[in-house]
């Protein structure tokens, strides 16, 4: 009877695990498939989802006019933080203003009715100041959530642009144009760097559309928003302007960058003491004061306990 039920276990466990390694191979990452997938993906700067988007901004277009700044705001610093985030098309601003304002009114709506739901006993003069700060706390999300896609957007350009200039500067020593070089470029960093290559792809569809180079150049530098990139766009125009080898300038650039990238990422290094130095005190040090101290404070407690009472003493 005992063999029997070996037998039957040992059946389903083999059974579950040839079930479960068949479907870890059928549903496995192939690298060679997603590579290739990625290669034939759209041509960045394509938005396949601008269905949806302009169904959102016909839907919350009222609510954008309650928080839309007066003026000519497309020309602001407003529109530049934007093109700074990636987000270029019309509908963006809309949707995010609308956000600014469903939210500024959502956050105190929906604490009215948890206090409807559940009473507290609270102060009057302190549930205004709650709801008060539930409202600005709601204007001002989008805005924090829009600087933090800029920084991340930022960084990814300023980790990859060293190895775009080292490979520019390839081109360039190898006999082709800086149009070119740009465009050859911006086809290379689509799997490494998808944002800069959608920057590049931009460079080139205006130089394409018969902007001049310097324009161009700077309309980049203006949509990164990198500092970096606005030392190589004046770089390359002082070169294109007075007839320097590009190649040297692009190899000089390179190296800066490296340096400053290494420095930046030492710096980062540096700072990890001082952030580690409040969890450490406020959470790690205590649990080992507790951990070292606690038998000992046990025992002084065992000590004295029966001398404040006068009873025997404790085992």
């Amino acid at each position: 009877m005992m063999d029997i039920k070996l037998l039957y276990l040992a059946g389903v466990f083999v059974a579950v695990a040839g079930v479960t390694m068949l479907v870890a191979w059928q549903t496995r990452g192939k690298p060679l498939v997603a590579r290739l997938r990625r290669l034939t993906a759209p041509t960045p700067g394509t938005e396949p989802h601008a269905g949806w988007v302009q169904k959102l901004k016909e839907v919350t277009g009222p609510l954008a006019k309650l928080s839309l700044p007066a003026g000519n705001w497309e020309e602001s610093r407003l529109r530049v933080r934007f093109m700074n985030a990636g987000y270029r098309s019309g509908n963006a601003p809309v949707v995010f203003f609308a956000a600014k304002t469903a939210l500024t009114f959502a956050l105190p709506g929906a604490a009215l009715v948890a206090a409807s739901l559940y009473p507290m006993a609270m102060p009057p003069q302190l549930f205004l100041g709650g709801l008060v700060v539930l409202a600005a706390a709601g204007y001002v999300f989008p805005n924090v959530l829009l600087a933090h896609r800029i920084a991340l957007r930022k960084r990814e350009v300023f980790e990859h642009f060293p190895d775009a200039i080292d490979l520019m500067t390839v081109c360039v020593e190898a006999g082709l144009g800086l149009d070119a070089a740009l465009a050859r470029v911006g086809t290379e960093m689509t799997l490494g760097s998808p944002t800069l290559a959608e920057e590049l792809h931009l460079v080139n569809l205006e130089l394409r559309a018969g902007a001049s180079r310097e324009t161009a150049l700077r309309n980049l530098a203006l949509r990164t928003g990198v500092e970096e990139v606005d030392l190589l766009v004046s770089l390359l125009v002082q070169s294109d302007r007075f007839g320097t080898s590009v190649a040297t300038a692009l190899r000089v650039h390179s190296d800066s960058l490296r340096v400053k990238r290494r420095q930046r990422a030492e710096e980062m290094a540096a700072k990890i003491p001082v952030k580690l130095l409040f969890p450490v005190i406020f959470c790690i040090f205590p649990s080992m004061l507790m951990v070292l101290l606690g038998p000992a404070f046990v025992s002084v407690y065992r000590l004295l306990l029966p001398n404040m009472t006068g009873g025997p003493p404790m085992p």
